[in-house]
């Protein structure tokens, strides 16, 4: 995709469309891959990308990949509890990467791919807290995936938003095709 082709506008942010839906918000490397990974899901009912956990204030992909503004790239969902738990989206979120890398993801290097799970209620920090000392027994390395309250979320440009689905890959329910990350 050509860079004049991209469409740099931002799109509402993703409120619950149901009374009876909640919010979730995890960090995992590059946005468009764990996108992927949760639209996938059962349950899951919407997904955006955008950047969080730091400065306050608009920001866009540039000024967060410069390292500047202590955003991770991260991803907002809303999901129905009585479908897919909670603990079912953490069990996705520790599947989905190496949670002992640091500020990386594979060959995605910089604080904006860091691990973390942006809490909603104290319910989910409580579940979160329970899954990462369990995963923790899989690992020889400390997990270095933060915990933290979620913040003020901003949504990333339109060509972000389902960037992977809208390459061609599959985001149907179920889909367990292998996902490919590319720029």
């Amino acid at each position: 995709m050509s860079t004049s082709a991209k469409d740099k506008s931002f799109p509402p942010l993703l409120q619950l469309s149901r009374p009876d839906t909640e919010l979730a918000t995890f960090a995992a490397g590059c946005f468009w891959s764990v996108e992927l990974v949760f639209q996938r899901k059962d349950g899951v009912l919407q997904a955006q990308v955008g950047y969080t956990g730091g400065r306050e204030g608009p920001t866009s992909y540039q000024e967060v990949c410069s390292g500047t503004t202590g955003h991770a790239e991260a991803v907002r969902l809303e999901f129905d509890p009585k479908t897919i738990s909670y603990d079912q989206l953490l069990t996705a979120f520790w599947n989905k990467h190496n949670p002992t890398q640091g500020n990386r993801q594979g060959n995605d290097v910089g604080s904006q791919y860091r691990s973390v799970i942006f809490y909603h209620n104290e319910a989910q920090k409580e579940l979160a807290e329970a899954s990462k000392a369990e995963r923790q027994k899989m690992y020889e390395k400390p997990i270095t995936t933060e915990i933290k309250p979620v913040g003020t979320f901003y949504p990333a440009e339109v060509y972000h938003q389902q960037y992977l689905e809208k390459g061609g890959q599959c985001a149907s329910k179920g889909c367990n095709d292998d996902i490919r990350c590319y720029g």
